[in-house]
């Protein structure tokens, strides 16, 4: 095997680690770009996110070019968002973004029709009276309780968002006693024929507080996307929630139109 070849390898069946042969040539293409689609083919394809790309010296050795071209392939992908540099620590697959378009769904179904798959970690379950612009959300009485769900919502075992929900206690009868590792929004459907049918909500980003920070593994102040919603089942508000989303992990995508809003007489 010559020095311009790079043992890249992938699991068979058994598990075990094979070698692939691929190999850097002198010809149009720039050994730059060669080494990126190498690169990226590892990085999109047989490694996992977090996973470790070896270092430039590995790299230099393996594939016989010089630190510049190392660099220069490194730093297109970091810049396209495929690897991240942790200082001190190497170069790494990075956590590819969850791209949504702004529907009404919950986590669970958005994740799985995007090919994701979702996981939930409950956090809180608790009923008591919430904070007051809670109970103006879900034009409660005073002294009403309602149920508190905060679950950590993770995407491909990747932590994606924090969910902070209180949910109508009069609608919802029985609710803690289910199971709310899935679809609240699909219980609400089928367990107690109240589906969440429209929402209000704003957006806003913010710098993660240390508990939002700590859940969703960032550090402290790193920029999220806050959801504030109030969701509905017909013209019954059930739900108030605050969600917090990784903004390196989770996108919006909308269509926008030139359409005038109808007045309201």
């Amino acid at each position: 095997m010559s020095a311009h070849d790079h043992l890249s390898y992938h699991q068979d069946s058994n598990g075990a680690d094979r070698a692939m042969t691929t190999r850097i040539t002198e010809g149009a293409e720039p050994k730059h770009q060669q080494l990126r689609r190498i690169l990226l083919d590892l990085a999109t394809t047989r490694l996992a996110p977090g996973a470790a790309i070896p270092s430039e010296r590995q790299l230099i050795q393996e594939y016989g070019v010089s630190r510049i071209t190392v660099r220069e392939a490194l730093g297109q992908l970091v810049n396209e968002g495929y690897l991240e540099r942790v200082r001190g620590k190497g170069t790494f697959v990075a956590h590819r973004p969850v791209q949504s378009t702004l529907h009404l769904a919950s986590f669970t179904e958005e994740m799985r029709a995007l090919g994701h798959v979702p996981t939930t970690v409950v956090l809180v379950r608790e009923e008591r009276v919430p904070p007051s612009d809670t109970v103006a959300a879900l034009r409660l009485g005073e002294g009403e309780t309602a149920y508190h769900l905060k679950r950590l919502r993770m995407a491909d075992g990747a932590p994606v968002s924090i969910d902070d929900a209180w949910l109508s206690a009069s609608a919802f009868p029985g609710l803690l006693d289910q199971d709310l590792s899935g679809s609240v929004y699909s219980l609400a459907a089928t367990e107690y024929r109240t589906p969440i049918d429209r929402a209000q909500q704003t957006v806003a980003a913010k710098p993660a507080a240390d508990d939002v920070a700590t859940l969703l593994g960032t550090k402290t102040g790193a920029p999220v996307l806050e959801f504030d919603r109030v969701s509905y089942s017909g013209d019954r508000p059930v739900e108030h929630s605050r969600s917090w989303y990784r903004s390196d992990r989770y996108r919006v995508q909308m269509e926008v139109t030139a359409t005038a809003p109808q007045a309201v007489a």
